[in-house]
């Protein structure tokens, strides 16, 4: 894996972050308002201070929220890597790496088109994962209220399991790379990709998050991933040279080496 493969995962985490507004922004925003003190502040306190105080707050519960989102992201590419990498080396068949390569590329123009609300069929695949958050979704009655950073952490660990299609899509190219640790740095990548979107939501709230879900800002995004999701099919299909094209691309010559 090279640097330049993992600059198309961190650019579908940026535009495909839309979906995470809409999907978890609710969460974002209520856990980011919680107070973060059990005690009320001093009166002494002048207003400036309190502020100053206040942005500080918010800022480091909704960045350890995102740390343990990332975290279970990570977590997920590991396990789709490492697994995937197990079936190869028994198998030993390539045309299951091939079909993989076509697999992740049709997943990213689902979503693209999932983002440009052209065609949900994502939410089936979010349905299927609601077995799994049916067994995390009991362990977040334990980080409420989300009053400390650690807290946060705890709550961004277990929401990062919520059914999401876009994550799903990510995970397919997790499994391309083959192996856990691989699989983990795709997972993070694309996390971090994600991260200003959820950051800035956190943050300003409302304002932003009604600003992400206007349809020009979802159907250009979906547009991007669209457009990485067809590059990529045309190349996994030889259509197209090889050169830079890798560094836009999942394909062979991109993400798993």
């Amino acid at each position: 894996m090279t640097g330049l493969s993992l600059f198309p995962i961190f650019l579908i985490g940026l535009a495909g972050s839309v979906h995470c507004v809409g999907m978890c922004g609710g969460i974002v925003g209520a856990l980011s308002v919680t107070s973060a003190s059990p005690r009320p502040l001093p009166v002494a306190i002048v207003a400036r201070a309190t502020a100053s105080f206040s942005a500080f707050d918010s800022a480091v519960r909704v960045l350890a929220y995102n740390t343990g989102r990332i975290g279970s992201y990570a977590l997920a590419g590991a396990l789709a890597g490492g697994l995937a990498g197990g079936v190869r080396t028994l198998s030993g068949l390539t045309l299951l790496q091939s079909a993989g390569y076509w697999l992740a590329n049709l997943m990213l123009v689902a979503l693209g088109l999932y983002l440009m609300d052209v065609w949900r069929g994502l939410t089936r695949i979010e349905a299927l994962g609601g077995a799994i958050w049916r067994h995390v979704q009991p362990l977040t009655r334990r980080v409420l209220p989300p009053d400390t950073p650690a807290k946060m952490l705890g709550a961004g660990l277990l929401w990062g399991w919520l059914p999401c299609g876009m994550v799903y899509s990510m995970l397919m190219t997790a499994m391309l790379t083959g192996s856990a640790p691989a699989g983990a740095t795709v997972m993070m990548v694309f996390g971090l990709g994600t991260l200003p979107m959820l950051l800035a939501l956190g943050l300003a709230g409302l304002r932003v998050r009604a600003t992400l879900q206007r349809k020009p800002v979802r159907f250009a995004s979906g547009m991007v991933v669209l457009a990485f999701g067809l590059l990529g099919l045309l190349r996994a299909s030889n259509g197209l040279p090889a050169s830079w094209l890798d560094a836009l691309c999942i394909t062979p010559g991109g993400v798993f080496h």
